[in-house]
């Protein structure tokens, strides 16, 4: 069975059901397979857990 793993910002409940759909779809098109057989794991990433160019995406936002 596929894994797709989305990792990125939060992300409300709805938002996750339209991604986790729309990766279904398209991964059961590509792998020919039905969508029962595709696997999506969304992993939310808090801003302060994650950093650009050695700066934290936290860090990042307070600048003007």
């Amino acid at each position: 069975m596929p894994l797709i793993t989305a990792s990125g910002p939060a992300l409300d409940v709805d938002r996750k059901r339209k991604l986790a759909d729309g990766l279904t779809k398209v991964a059961a098109e590509v792998y020919r397979m039905p969508a029962e057989a595709i696997i999506v794991v969304v992993q939310e990433n808090p801003p302060e857990n994650v950093a650009v160019g050695g700066v934290l995406i936290a860090d990042r936002k307070r600048k003007p």
